[in-house]
């Protein structure tokens, strides 16, 4: 449906998509996760045709968005982070003015707008101004143009910025709703609005993909330890008889407990080990009483932290690197001041003679016209 390949787009000095790649199946929902500043509506911008790529490729359905851009355009429906509304019209109107943009024909116009309202549930307010809708609203008045002309892949940046948690949610279904008729991709930086709606989340974090998967596959790939806190009431060196002799424990350490004869331990475990029922049988059989016992896996949230933070530490890396060279040819700037006003001097005289002589150049052939003339 949608490839992406090696796409970098870059604003001057700054990289804001480095050498991105991904596919798109038909059929599901994917969402674009990561922080503020990330790429993500870089990456869709690039996608829709409404900025270029530095480098790369887009294709839609088989059509190159930049050599075959009215093709490619035509099975995308789309809704930038501020929808495009002109808040002087109606809804219905405006939708009409939507549907006569993208070629909808004069026959079936009034039917697909009506559907499109209805399938939205916009006919409580079909014939009232936008400018007079609340924020909710008008999003849903911005998915509804994006659906004129019936496309396949809708793609959605931050489609629910600014909503109440009850349209959210109404949201969220309606969203579900339409992915069995369209492939949808979303944007956005809060981690529920994704694992609630996404089948396939993709985690982009400076301009490139730092995990792509189902949120049960991300958890799986990242699900290298899980903690145990273990609460039981026994004294410590009891308890470090029984711990030490478990060989799936990776390390643990002791915590103070609401009461003085309790002991808490925070138990690493080794790979994706559950030690609980064996651990419980051990404790049993030394006599010590377990009071409580959570294992704790890592959230969704624990991973975009994890992913976002080491790709963070990586390019500060590289502009560490980089400084030293940037100080060094300050430092030479400093050394010098007198060599490099004298070369700015001779710089700015230079460019002053040559507008001089293309002035008098200019003169020379008005004049020669105007003998013409005579």
């Amino acid at each position: 449906m949608i490839q992406v390949e090696n796409l970098v787009k870059k604003y001057g000095k700054r990289t804001a998509v480095d050498g991105l790649s991904f596919t798109v199946e038909k059929g599901q929902i994917y969402g674009f996760l990561g922080p503020n500043g990330a790429g993500k509506s870089t990456t869709m911008n690039i996608m829709t045709g409404y900025i270029a790529a530095t480098s790369g490729t887009v294709k839609i359905n088989g059509y190159d968005i930049l050599r075959q851009p009215l093709k490619a355009k035509q099975c995308i429906g789309y809704l930038p982070e501020i929808p495009p509304l002109y808040t002087d019209m109606t809804v219905w109107e405006y939708l009409m003015f939507v549907a006569k943009l993208k070629k909808v024909s004069r026959k079936n116009c009034y039917e697909h707008v009506d559907a499109v309202i209805e399938k939205i549930q916009l006919d409580e307010v079909a014939d009232r101004m936008i400018r007079n809708l609340s924020k909710g609203y008008k999003q849903r008045v911005g998915l509804a143009q994006a659906l004129i002309g019936d496309p396949e892949v809708l793609i959605l940046d931050e489609p629910m910025v600014g909503m109440d948690p009850r349209q959210i949610i109404e949201m969220r279904d309606l969203l579900k709703g339409l992915a069995s008729e369209h492939t949808i991709i979303l944007s956005s930086h809060i981690l529920s609005e994704i694992s609630a709606v996404c089948d396939h989340i993709m985690i982009i974090s400076h301009g490139r993909l730092a995990a792509s998967g189902s949120p049960e596959e991300l958890q799986e790939k990242m699900q290298t330890q899980a903690e145990l806190d273990l609460t039981v009431c026994a004294g410590r060196e009891e308890v470090e008889a029984v711990l030490s002799a478990v060989e799936d424990i990776e390390a643990y350490s002791f915590e103070e407990a609401d009461t003085p004869e309790n002991i808490r331990v925070l138990i690493t475990e080794r790979s994706q080990t559950d030690i609980r029922k064996m651990l419980s049988v051990k404790l049993a059989g030394a006599g010590i009483p377990i009071l409580s016992m959570n294992r704790k896996e890592r959230s969704l949230e624990d991973i975009f932290l994890e992913l976002t933070e080491s790709e963070e530490e990586t390019a500060a890396q590289s502009e560490n690197t980089q400084e030293p060279e940037k100080e060094n040819s300050c430092d030479t700037a400093a050394e010098n001041p007198e060599e490099n006003r004298a070369e700015t001097f001779a710089a700015e005289e230079q460019e002053t003679s040559e507008m001089q002589t293309d002035d008098q150049s200019a003169d020379g052939e008005e004049d020669t016209e105007h003998d013409s003339d005579i």
